[in-house]
């Protein structure tokens, strides 16, 4: 048995009860295309979307906009990015977020992260600051994205008013080792969900042989296997990114079924 086995389908952000794989928008290259994709898994229960102010020019904002307006604001769990470089300062924070709430077309987001430790300021410090968004209602939540263990640790204690309770780093099948080791069993301890980006390896870990090895064995595709093996473990959600319908109907065949832990344990040791 795996340590941190969870067979739910869903994980907590907060008191939120989000789907376990939502979708990103890094990297979009046909936003007409992908508007069909992100609709049809909102349609069909995916309920997170992450962007952020960086992706294509605020443009990856303006396209969740336009999924929004047409499922609705209360069908979209809605996480966003500020940059590290408007932390030191907390007008600048609040600019840097009415913007990005006039591109999404909405009054506030779900989900507000640090897209990234900022170098130039202490961790208390760039918390601090980042909280007024969640004090003036621009978020329900705030949390942050690529810090390591000691990083998220710090910033778990130096908020003052709002808890931490997302750390979105890259984690997947063959990115893994210092994750499970080090941050998950804090995230689980502290009620801090880690979502995995590029859990996909940017497509790679479809020809990964122990993973089309196993994917055999359920008939399912290495894309689902190793999808499956990251929202197998507890406090753990995963935002593939994609553009194309069919490939978000293959990640909710993802859902509805569970690894055998004797099968996670051999891609633990094989993958």
């Amino acid at each position: 048995m795996i340590e941190f086995y969870d067979i739910s389908d869903y994980k907590y952000i907060g008191s939120d009860k989000i789907l376990a794989i939502g979708l990103g928008t890094y990297g979009i290259k046909s936003y007409d295309k992908a508007f069909e994709a992100f609709t049809y898994a909102v349609t069909h229960g995916v309920n997170l979307i992450d962007t952020a102010e960086m992706y294509d020019g605020g443009r990856a904002e303006e396209f969740v906009g336009r999924i929004i307006k047409e499922v609705g604001r209360d069908s979209v769990f809605i996480t966003t990015k500020i940059l590290p470089e408007r932390l030191d300062d907390r007008e600048k924070i609040i600019r840097a977020a009415e913007a990005a709430l006039r591109r999404l077309g909405v009054s506030y987001v779900d989900l507000y992260l640090i897209h990234w430790p900022s170098e130039y300021i202490s961790i208390p410090q760039q918390v601090r600051n980042f909280e007024v968004l969640a004090d003036m209602g621009l978020t329900r939540y705030i949390g942050v994205s690529n810090f390591d263990l000691a990083q998220l640790r710090l910033a778990m204690e130096s908020t003052s008013r709002h808890d931490i309770v997302v750390n979105q780093v890259h984690y997947s099948v063959v990115n893994r080792l210092y994750v499970e080791k080090e941050l998950l069993p804090y995230c689980i301890q502290n009620k801090v969900l880690l979502q995995a980006y590029t859990p996909l390896e940017r497509g790679s870990v479809a020809s990964n042989s122990v993973l089309l090895k196993i994917a055999s064995k359920y008939n399912k595709t290495p894309v689902q296997v190793a999808l499956n093996y990251l929202i197998s473990h507890k406090n753990v959600a995963a935002i593939p990114k994609t553009e194309r319908l069919e490939r978000v109907k293959e990640f909710l065949g993802a859902l509805g079924w569970r690894l055998d832990p004797v099968d996670i344990d051999y891609i633990k040791r094989r993958a």
